[in-house]
């Protein structure tokens, strides 16, 4: 029994890898369809709820397989408390507010579909800059020098279909800031969690018009 348990821990990864490879070599023969969207995602910097929002833009393989890039930035008011000396040469406290935007590339593999249920694991990685700002009480506002960020961004995405156009969806990761130095990166480790209403306009152009060349090519509608 023992052995057996062995063989298959030792076997089970190559089995994985192998599943992943003939959906991959599948999946991008297939005709690819765009993959268009706007998101946010909720974690925790400086002790503070932080929203990071982003926009998205690649290709799709038979919805099996996600490819692309996009933009991201802090999109709430984060701060620390800092002492400074201010202009006048007097100690002041102020809030020296985080500032952030980075270039993103991610994949996204489906590995599990059912006809309502959908699991992926979704990788981003991304490269940008930070800084610091700060406004003392006599209106002078200063900022830090930029500092080089790298992003990596594993998780994991759960999706549940209610109709053939429209879901509901829900990821959870981990955000680490590659680039660990004590101004930036250690700041950004967080967990995070995107909560999402999915729409599939195909899907709607699809039913819409069944008749049309589009759906002829690229349809019908389908679950």
């Amino acid at each position: 029994m023992k052995w057996n348990a062995l063989i298959l821990c030792l076997l089970l990864p190559l089995l994985v890898k192998c599943q992943f490879l003939d959906t991959l070599t599948l999946a991008i023969h297939q005709q690819p369809g765009i993959d268009a969207r706007l998101e946010s995602r909720y974690s925790i910097i400086h002790n503070d709820a932080a929203k990071v929002s982003g926009v998205r833009l690649g290709i799709i393989f038979k919805r099996k397989l996600r490819l692309g890039g996009g933009y991201s930035w802090l999109a709430t008011k984060n701060y620390e408390n800092t002492l400074i000396t201010n202009s006048y040469g007097k100690p002041e406290i102020v809030k020296n507010y985080l500032k952030f935007g980075y270039l993103c590339y991610y994949v996204d593999f489906v590995f599990h579909k059912t006809k309502r249920w959908q699991l992926s694991v979704p990788i981003q990685v991304g490269a940008g800059l930070s800084h610091f700002e700060y406004t003392e009480v006599s209106g002078i506002k200063t900022k830090s020098r930029n500092y080089f960020l790298l992003i990596y961004e594993p998780g994991i995405t759960v999706q549940f279909k209610i109709t053939r156009w429209a879901g509901l969806g829900c990821d959870v990761g981990y955000r680490f800031g590659v680039k660990n130095t004590k101004f930036i990166g250690q700041a950004l480790n967080s967990p995070t969690i995107a909560v999402k209403y999915l729409i599939w306009f195909d899907q709607i152009f699809f039913l819409a018009f069944p008749k049309s060349r589009i759906t002829a090519k690229y349809g019908p509608a389908t679950w």
